[in-house]
């Protein structure tokens, strides 16, 4: 479906389905319902979902320490003292911070690489956080480094690369069990499966 076949549709309804279907799961006619919900709701609501939009872009940006997201330089992970510094969980994005919180099973810190090495795609490890991840680690007090990204093939490309990186480092190195499954992302995965696969790391 083109959007320029809608004769019916004003241009600023227009271009409203067009924005909505580029965020992802969004096909064509999600798109048009959003858009109609959109301009059914009362103009109050409208303008604070715009302004929230609007601020998100302008607020967030990453961690200084740990790079997820957060709109004060440290987000609150990072801030909190009660987290264990000598254990750090290595993930590929925000959203895998969020499923692993959920569990309650670990109280250290992490870092967010932001993606995973694909050299299909044309993405190296100058593309990701790792440069970051590995100048934290030096003199830092962390004693662990638990590498939770997923299991593709690119996640594992990437552990691989951490592995070799730190090998001689004395840092005990250990990925999450095999308990998720292969292809699967932490994101869609239940607290329970998360759970087994954290206590079932091992080292590397």
């Amino acid at each position: 479906m083109t959007f320029e076949h809608l004769p019916a549709a004003s241009p600023s309804l227009t271009r409203l389905v067009e924005e909505l279907n580029k965020l992802p799961g969004i096909g064509p006619k999600s798109a048009q319902r959003l858009a109609y919900f959109i301009i059914r709701l009362p103009p109050e609501e409208a303008i604070a979902l715009a302004d929230a939009i609007t601020n998100v872009k302008q607020a967030v940006g990453y961690c200084q320490q740990c790079q997820n997201l957060a709109d004060v330089p440290l987000c609150p992970v990072c801030a909190d003292s009660r987290r264990r510094a000598d254990q750090l969980c290595v993930v590929e994005d925000p959203m895998d911070v969020l499923a692993l919180e959920r569990t309650h099973c670990y109280r250290g810190l992490y870092h967010v690489l932001h993606g995973v090495i694909s050299p299909l795609n044309g993405i190296g490890p100058e593309q990701i956080k790792i440069r970051e991840l590995f100048a934290r680690l030096e003199g830092s007090q962390v004693k662990e480094l638990i590498i939770a990204t997923n299991p593709t093939l690119e996640g594992e490309a990437t552990a691989m690369y951490i592995q070799r990186h730190l090998a001689s480092s004395g840092i005990k190195l250990s990925h999450l069990a095999r308990g998720l499954p292969v292809g699967g992302s932490l994101e869609y995965a239940d607290e329970l499966t998360l759970s087994r696969a954290f206590q079932g790391r091992q080292e590397l």
